[in-house]
């Protein structure tokens, strides 16, 4: 039983109104892409900010407050809030791209850009070269990860698809994360395939047909995860509207259906709960520093130094001598084996924990095993959220701001979200199980799951 959202009779004339005021929409992208290119092009040219430099002093520091501090967590509530408003109506890369398709070659889409794992790829790539070369304090490193992925944005545009968002679709590094937590939407465009199919008959009116940037099926559109929001499809058919939905109706409803399932779960628990709590982990835990320096005396014990020197350039392992802040061979290696080995650990760990629950509730089947999975979107999705918000705390506290609460912060999110997640598993084992003694198997293996997510961000925050 889904539970009814009360919606104001507004919501879907905002969407006819996203529509009839595009060019705005428009206008308001192309503002968005001159302060991105302003923040991550400027700061390069300027000095390092040293320790008296603060958020409203040095433009640099400025940068990193936005970028970290707010824009990068910020926009992912707004995918749990709104859906993809961020990427239909603000994302710089989404804009470019599209202008570049629109003036570019327009070649067929290849075949190896619609594989299914690029979503994961991107993401766990980009995460962990972000680490690094430390992409949240330093502008060339910004300049490189962030314009860098700008730059694929604009070549995959200009040479594939016309008029289409075709890096969008297959190859940003967000893309997968995003589709995720905007199921969790209390908003889509709607489609009624009866009024679809009533506008075959209409008495030869032309229907003007829709451009779809994200190359969304229009008339079989289900839920939030792949529309983009911009309102360009509002009104079309006089069957797609801007409407309210329960927040746990795509996952519980067509969590087993998704063809890219598999990827999903791979993305969420290899990625959101492997790299990316990796990534934020090996700054704090003390188990890493003790590996290093026994890793380091048994290479001096043996007169092996070359781990030991700091010649990697600064795009390939972090390089500012002038900062104190110089990795050696030794430390990147490690940074990365520390990475991949945590999201390769826990990823079989939450493989192993769903595999189990799945066959407790019956015979194996892949569908219901992808569709457990994502009762953990919404705690996976508060983990990055509260890594991400790490730097902010940080950069909050080098303003000499009260910063106590933050810990509060984090355990009512993640309170919040166990409780959520809790209440998708319930609504999800409800649709597969074929006995209560079936469903309290399922719960369990959940409640499992959650106790791990929990356990490592009780790690990073209060024991670490």
């Amino acid at each position: 039983m889904s539970i009814a959202v009360p919606v104001p009779a507004f919501v879907p004339r905002v969407g006819l109104w996203m529509q009839r005021h595009g060019n705005w929409i428009r206008g308001v992208q192309w503002v968005v892409v001159l302060a991105y290119a302003f923040l991550i092009g400027v700061p390069v040219f300027l000095p390092l900010p040293d320790e008296t430099a603060h958020i409203w002093t040095h433009l640099t520091v400025f940068a990193q407050f936005v970028f970290w501090g707010i824009w990068w967590p910020f926009v992912l509530i707004s995918m749990v809030l709104l859906g993809r408003v961020w990427c239909g109506v603000l994302c710089p890369e989404g804009t470019l791209s599209e202008f570049a398709s629109r003036h570019g070659r327009g070649w067929a889409i290849p075949r190896w850009m619609r594989w299914g794992g690029w979503p994961f790829v991107a993401f766990a790539g980009t995460t962990l070269y972000g680490q690094m070369v430390s992409v949240y304090q330093y502008p060339k490193a910004v300049l490189l990860v962030l314009g860098g992925s700008t730059v694929g944005a604009m070549v995959v545009g200009y040479f594939y698809g016309r008029d289409k968002r075709v890096w969008c679709k297959y190859l940003c590094p967000v893309n997968g994360v995003f589709s995720l937590l905007s199921r969790l939407s209390p908003f889509h465009f709607k489609v009624n395939e009866a009024a679809w199919r009533a506008s075959y008959h209409t008495n030869g009116r032309k229907i003007i047909p829709v451009n779809c940037a994200p190359l969304v099926p229009l008339r079989n559109m289900k839920g939030a995860a792949d529309c983009h929001m911009c309102g360009r499809c509002a009104g079309h058919r006089g069957a797609i509207a801007l409407a309210g939905r329960s927040p746990s109706e795509e996952i519980v409803t067509f969590g087993d259906k998704d063809h890219n399932s598999l990827w999903d779960s791979t993305l969420l628990m290899f990625g959101l709960l492997g790299v990316a709590i990796g990534a934020f982990h090996w700054t704090v835990n003390p188990w890493f520093v003790y590996v290093k320096e026994m890793l380091a005396t048994w290479l001096i014990d043996r007169n092996i130094m070359w781990p030991f020197e700091t010649n990697a350039p600064w795009w390939v392992f972090t390089n500012y001598p002038a900062q104190n802040d110089v990795f050696s061979w030794l430390d990147g290696a490690l940074v990365v084996a520390y990475i991949l080995g945590n999201g390769l650990v826990l990823g079989l760990a939450f493989s192993a924990i769903f595999a189990v629950t799945n066959r407790a509730m019956g015979p194996w089947r892949t569908a219901r095993f992808n569709h457990l999975v994502q009762a953990l979107i919404p705690i996976a999705g508060a983990g990055v959220f509260i890594g991400l918000s790490a730097t902010t705390i940080n950069l909050l506290r080098a303003e000499h701001l009260p910063v106590g609460w933050a810990n509060d912060v984090r355990a009512a999110i993640l309170a919040a979200t166990t409780l959520w997640s809790l209440w998708l598993g319930w609504r999800v084992t409800g649709r597969h199980a074929t006995s209560w003694l079936r469903r309290v198997a399922g719960m369990t293996g959940i409640v499992a799951a959650l106790a791990l997510v929990n356990w490592l961000w009780l790690l990073m925050f209060w024991l670490w």
